[in-house]
């Protein structure tokens, strides 16, 4: 919560010392007193500049006393994570992902859409970890670099669109960019999801060949295999069976995993994806330790200056008076 407090509050404790003084101590008597009855109007002007004085320096006192405390104004708490995980999203959007095949209850949804949303959830649960975000089609495009901003990572996300960077899969250069983002981060976890409903068959870099990088720069990488698999599908007046994950590549994706300490997971479902999501979420647990701090302005200048003003002004009247 934010909030005025005075660090120094026992200054408060000198107030009364002006009144102390007056009351206690002996006020020295003038050893004699000459009468100028032809002076009176100037001696009642005297008076109110005496009074004027007195008024002055209780105030000055009081803004002396209140600088003194120490008045500081505390703003919202600040939370820190000390330690932090850096964690890059590397998603297939090859134009294989418009596949309905992901059951959702009663109903098929595509597999862009299905990705959407548990990935969605998966980062509003990452509170602590820095995310990024980063597509591969045609070739890999890095949507979102590493940032605390998960609220923006998930716009980003949802707003995907398919063939906005082609339509092929290139895997390799997906791990190879996510790896790039690594390369000058001091965090120390790495932890590099990957999701695929292919094959390789675009870029530059060869999927085992960026494992190897990502592993020489100490990142795990948790692969995903999307696709439901054999399905059962009408065609006119017969069903027939139909294969939706004949080009996913298990072996390459399993490979990619045993070999950076990861972990090769199949999703058939909506359901099977929230739950793989779920599983990566308790392997890679969000760090608990938290700093936090209070932006803090000291504001003991406004009435120390204006106190030490009013001491000079009082000093000028009573010099005037003299």
């Amino acid at each position: 919560m934010s909030g005025f407090t005075f660090e120094w509050w026992w200054m408060f404790f000198a107030l009364p010392l002006p009144y102390l003084a007056f009351r206690f101590l002996k006020e020295q008597q003038a050893s004699s007193l000459v009468v100028l009855p032809h002076l009176s109007q100037a001696s009642t002007v005297q008076d109110k500049s005496t009074r004027l004085a007195k008024i002055l320096a209780t105030l000055a006192w009081i803004l002396l006393i209140i600088a003194s405390a120490r008045p500081v104004w505390y703003g919202e708490p600040i939370e820190i994570h000390p330690k932090h995980r850096d964690m890059m999203l590397v998603i297939d959007l090859s134009y294989s992902m418009s596949q309905e095949d992901m059951q959702q209850g009663n109903d098929y949804i595509d597999r862009l859409t299905a990705v959407k949303h548990v990935v969605s959830n998966f980062i509003d649960k990452r509170s602590g970890d820095r995310l990024g975000l980063v597509y591969f089609a045609d070739h890999a495009y890095l949507q979102t670099p590493l940032t605390f901003d998960r609220e923006t990572v998930k716009a980003q996300l949802n707003q995907t669109v398919l063939k906005l960077i082609g339509t092929q899969t290139a895997i390799g250069d997906g791990i190879g960019l996510a790896t790039k983002t690594f390369v000058d981060s001091d965090a120390p976890q790495r932890v590099m999801i990957l999701l695929s409903d292919g094959s390789n068959n675009a870029g530059v870099l060869d999927p085992i060949q960026a494992a190897e990088i990502a592993k020489k720069y100490k990142a795990t990488i948790y692969t995903i295999g999307v696709g439901a698999g054999k399905m059962q599908v009408r065609d006119f007046f017969m069903t027939r069976t139909v294969n939706t994950a004949e080009d996913l590549d298990e072996d390459a994706l399993t490979k990619i995993a045993e070999m950076t300490g990861g972990q090769y997971f199949r999703a058939r479902n909506a359901q099977d994806l929230e739950h793989i999501y779920d599983t990566i979420n308790n392997l890679q647990p969000i760090q608990k330790a938290i700093q936090s701090w209070r932006p803090r302005n000291e504001w003991f200048i406004w009435p120390a200056l204006i106190g030490l003003l009013l001491v000079i002004i009082t000093l000028v009247i009573r010099r005037n008076d003299v």
